[in-house]
């Protein structure tokens, strides 16, 4: 998602077999308890996606590291993020963190202030960010990358052309890092080549399993 991040009072996060599959034994490391939004009709599907997003809970405040000044992520994330940084600077290449954990609450805000002032449909908004609960960026584990020498092509499908964007194509895995939503994404996403998610420990695995597994169902 930015796609991604409000202050919210209450959807039917969905079932709740389905919301403690999706974290696992990540529980310890996580701050569970979904509230029901107000004046939001849909549903979660029968695997927990709500408009084409799974739900997460909030990473525990003990787990965040700040990162840039307002930024925080997962402590793991950072120290990937670091290193990733340092060896792109080694090339020559400027990486910018953008964005990274986001509460509910402010996802909250992004979703439902974003999309009244662009007169947008829940369906509309949810193709660009996800709604509260059910956003990467909430696990601490997300995060939005730019590229410094290219400012003006921050948050934008632009971000592609950049030699940054090139540089992560080629090396982000080897930090862990993979695009959550690439082009064509059976999240029905829209594609976001600035949104970059860390699957470098179990924990982090599990958490995003059931975003893999779509990937591998889809013909």
């Amino acid at each position: 998602m930015v796609v991604c991040g409000g202050s919210v009072a209450g959807v039917l996060f969905g079932p709740e077999l389905l919301a403690r599959l999706n974290t696992n034994d990540v529980e310890a490391e996580l701050v569970s308890g979904f509230d029901q939004l107000s004046g939001f009709d849909q549903r979660p599907a029968l695997d927990g996606r709500l408009l084409g997003h799974f739900p997460y809970d909030e990473v525990m405040d003990s787990r965040l590291i700040v990162v840039e000044p307002g930024i925080e992520l997962h402590e793991d994330a950072a120290n990937a993020f670091d290193a990733m940084r340092q060896a792109a600077a080694a090339d020559g290449l400027d990486l910018r963190l953008l964005s990274g954990y986001r509460s509910h609450d402010l996802q909250e805000s992004i979703f439902f202030d974003v999309a009244s002032e662009r007169n947008q449909t829940a369906e509309e908004r949810a193709m660009v960010s996800a709604p509260p609960g059910y956003s990467e960026h909430s696990t601490g584990y997300a995060l939005d990358i730019g590229d410094g020498e290219a400012p003006e092509t921050h948050l934008s499908p632009d971000f592609e052309q950049t030699p940054a964007f090139r540089w992560l194509q080629d090396h982000a895995a080897r930090y862990h890092f993979i695009l959550s939503f690439p082009e064509g994404n059976p999240q029905g996403v829209s594609y976001e080549p600035w949104h970059w998610r860390y699957e470098g420990s179990a924990s982090a695995l599990r958490l995003f399993e059931p975003a893999r597994r779509l990937v591998q169902r889809r013909p």
